[in-house]
């Protein structure tokens, strides 16, 4: 079995989509502009992790540290 990862954006975005929620209704329960919301959806890579922070705290996540492999990551 392959395991596969979603981007952030993506999990974002299956997550809201599965509740019915707007991209702006997400914005108001999570405390943070519409803006931010489509930024984070977009796959934007310069957000504020505490702001990141405040949207999946209502899917029951946060950011953390991950393993990386290490070979990919210098040779591409």
């Amino acid at each position: 079995m392959i395991k596969t990862t979603l981007s952030l954006s993506d999990f974002l975005k299956e997550k809201r989509k599965k509740l019915k929620l707007t991209q702006y209704q997400l914005a108001e329960k999570a405390g943070v502009g519409l803006r931010f919301v489509r930024d984070l959806e977009q796959g934007k890579t310069t957000l504020r992790m505490d702001k990141v922070n405040q949207v999946l705290r209502l899917f029951g996540q946060e950011l953390g540290p991950q393993p990386i492999n290490r070979e990919k990551l210098i040779n591409g």
